[in-house]
């Protein structure tokens, strides 16, 4: 007898392959012309990445990946509990001192947090982010397969990107697929963008404001990382009429308790900064007064409270010295299953996957066929370590680089990435198969959770290491699917 989430993952696994199906039915010449349609509507709606200020446009694979509705659900709740946990961490921070050395921070920053924190952000704490995590939709044990592999909780790539993505293959490929298929129903996952802006709102209600004024703070003068936040603006301005400003945190102007850009008063501001780029623009002489009021009047999304983003906040999660204080019976039983163990590198004795306790240092270079090494404050998937791609000499001196370096690294059980294949054109102008690595991340809020699929050919899968994104739709009212994996159940 199969259980209901294993015959879940059959019916994704026929669901998907009626796709992937339908997809390869389509004439050779016309499948040619919607990947070209795809490259020229990605650059023309802004799907860029700039690189040393020149853009890049960001590859979206042509075939989608399709998640159930009972999956989706399932994660919602699963993110929801994980998103929830994390908001905690600042009030588990200041009270206790193990804490503090697992996910601590630089004294500047530290500072910040310690004065920015207030009564009202224990009971009204915004934090957009995403998690990051692997699963495989179309496999019978795709619950089990669920592994969250870090963080984001501020000024997360893919608000722009993600929705386009989807709407650009949705409107381009998926009437081709259902020309072949036409008993497939596939739609559109929630748009991040609506989630986003329902926090927005929900948190504008809870202040009392007038919600005339979002403040984007961000780069604006520099050269890198995804060219998202101008589409971004214009969306939300066509869609809900809001004024939408972008400013660098400069260009903030703190008078009598109100922050203003430009001569407008500013209501809210969404971040794409953290408080050690804060800090370093004030070192370099520039005012960063009004960001820090902002923070203390809990007028910043994500919060203070994002300031304990790093990957070090899976210990917190994974080690029963907390969780057994700190955390209920459901919540521990989802952290079991779905974060992957995680550890601040370090020589020391604490608790390993299999319950036993033991030296650190030692189980992490003996175990390298089952760990990664990563920074634990960095992203863009820089620096990551995956011990059985690399020697053991190799493993070794990024041990001790990890050890060496003040910003500290983490060790992290390694979890299974899943691998699809999708359509691409070759050298030879031929539309080919190919395996790619496929990553997602999920943004949770209270009125669903948004899927972020990315997908390389190498083990790290991230867009700033060239990757590129693979569409998640949703298939909806096709009831059980029988095909040949499912038949004789």
């Amino acid at each position: 007898m199969l259980t209901l989430a294993e015959e879940l993952g059959l019916s994704g696994l026929n669901l998907n392959s009626r796709v992937r199906q339908a997809f390869f039915q389509i004439p050779k010449d016309e499948a040619l012309r919607l990947v070209e349609r795809i490259r020229q509507d990605s650059a023309r709606r802004r799907l860029f990445y700039l690189r040393d200020g020149q853009r890049e446009t960001i590859p979206v694979l042509p075939c989608p990946l399709v998640a159930l509705p009972d999956q989706l659900s399932y994660i919602h709740v699963v993110t929801q509990t994980i998103h929830s946990a994390l908001k905690r961490l600042p009030e588990m921070y200041f009270q206790d001192i193990s804490v503090r050395e697992v996910l601590r921070i630089p004294p500047d920053e530290e500072e910040w947090l310690w004065q920015c924190w207030s009564p009202a952000h224990r009971e009204h704490n915004p934090v957009f982010g995403r998690l990051d995590a692997l699963i495989d939709f179309t496999s019978p044990t795709w619950k089990t397969s669920l592994a969250f592999v870090e963080p984001n909780l501020s000024g997360i790539g893919g608000l722009h990107l993600v929705p386009t993505a989807d709407r650009i293959v949705n409107e381009v490929v998926v009437p081709a697929i259902q020309a072949n298929d036409p008993q497939l129903r596939l739609e559109l996952a929630p748009d991040i963008r609506e989630l986003l802006m329902q926090d927005l709102r929900d948190h504008l209600e809870t202040l009392g404001r007038p919600g005339r004024n979002l403040c984007f703070v961000e780069p604006k003068y520099a050269g890198s990382g995804p060219d998202e936040q101008a589409a971004l603006a214009a969306y939300f301005h066509e869609q809900y009429g809001m004024n939408i400003l972008h400013a660098d945190p400069a260009e903030l102007e703190l008078r009598g308790g109100e922050v203003y850009y430009g001569g407008e008063m500013v209501d809210l501001v969404y971040r794409d900064y953290n408080v050690a780029d804060l800090l370093h623009l004030k070192a370099q002489g520039d005012d960063v007064s009004a960001m820090r009021e902002m923070f203390r009047q809990n007028r910043v999304v994500s919060s203070i409270a994002a300031e304990l983003d790093q990957k070090a906040c899976w210990e917190v999660l994974t080690d029963a010295r907390f969780t057994d204080q700190y955390f209920s019976a459901d919540e521990r039983q989802i952290f079991r299953r779905h974060v992957l163990w995680t550890r601040v590198l370090s020589d020391r004795k604490t608790l390993f996957p299999d319950g036993r306790i033991g030296d650190l240092l030692e189980y992490a270079r003996r175990e390298r066929e089952t760990l990664v090494l990563k920074p634990n404050r960095a992203y863009g998937g820089e620096g990551v370590y995956i011990g059985p791609s690399v020697t053991q000499s190799e493993w070794e001196t990024a041990i001790d680089k990890g050890l060496a370096d003040s910003n500290r690294w983490v060790v992290q059980q390694l979890a299974n990435i899943p691998v699809s294949e999708f359509p691409v054109v070759g050298d030879d102008g031929k539309l080919h198969s190919e395996p790619f690595h496929v990553v997602m991340g999920f943004a949770p809020a209270p009125y669903g959770v948004a899927v972020l699929g990315r997908a390389s050919q190498k083990q790290v899968v991230n867009v700033a290491q060239r990757g590129g994104m693979c569409v998640v739709l949703v298939g909806r009212g096709l009831g059980r699917l029988h095909g040949p994996t499912s038949r004789g159940k």
